[in-house]
């Protein structure tokens, strides 16, 4: 199993001790997530530290009227790194309004634009700002993955579009039928499954740290709402992952 989504330096354990932890849960694979230059170099370092981990570098709508908004050139030289993979998160959350939403649209098509110089996917976080992100998103050539979905009005933009969309512990939560619906819609070869660690952790473990091992609870309900076997699963979305990312 791949934990495509893990913001390890925002874990209270090291890198190394999830990782091992991960591994022993039969989660060999994951995606560091960078949220800010000083979090993009953590991540890297995860990443070169330890097998099996690879790193996704971006800047955070919530940091778009910190001083982290002006450094994309900074980002652009750290995704130069051989295990850099992804571009993000990145994206819009009109929800918190951390970050006027001018500033928000700015730092995206920033990164956007990066993205698209480095032939790189993007990573996409959006929360209150389904349409906005579409329009964002409408002339990105490049591959999309919609971290944590949430937002059911965007679905329709995303089996259009081919974007990936990838699922969280929420999923897995009793009041999520919204959620649960569109992951059933989702193709096979466009699902992705993540912790968002140590946020969102699965119903199981829920009101814990989340950790990325605990994306195999993730794996069971989406095997299970799909009907598929959690094994055959697990594969679908391993595969997924090497074509999102180039990992293989």
């Amino acid at each position: 199993m791949i934990d495509t989504h893990a913001h390890l330096d925002a874990c209270s354990e090291p890198a190394e001790v999830l990782v091992q932890r991960a591994k022993q849960n039969g989660v060999t694979r994951i995606v560091a997530i960078g949220s800010g230059i000083d979090s993009c170099r953590a991540a890297l370092h995860a990443a070169a530290a330890n097998d099996g981990v690879w790193a996704a570098l971006g800047i955070h709508p919530h940091q778009a009227a910190d001083g982290d908004a002006g450094r994309v050139g900074e980002l652009r030289e750290l995704l130069g790194a051989p295990r850099a993979v992804a571009v993000g998160e990145t994206g819009l959350d009109f929800y918190r309004q951390r970050a006027p939403r001018e500033r928000q649209v700015a730092l995206f098509r920033a990164q956007l634009e990066l993205a698209a110089d480095l032939h790189k996917p993007v990573v996409v976080h959006s929360r209150d700002a389904d349409d906005e992100t579409a329009a964002e998103l409408a002339d990105f050539a490049g591959g999309v993955v919609l971290h944590c979905f949430s937002s059911p009005g965007l679905l329709p933009a995303a089996l259009e579009r081919g974007y990936y969309v990838s699922f969280a512990g929420n999923v897995t939560y009793r009041r999520a039928d919204e959620l649960r619906a569109a992951a059933a819609e989702v193709p096979p070869e466009r699902l992705l499954a993540e912790t968002d660690s140590p946020y969102l952790a699965p119903q199981p473990v829920r009101g814990r740290p989340n950790e990325p091992a605990n994306v195999r609870h993730t794996f069971a309900a989406l095997a299970e709402l799909r009907g598929v076997p959690v094994e055959e699963l697990a594969a679908q979305v391993d595969e997924n992952a090497d074509a999102c990312f180039s990992l293989s």
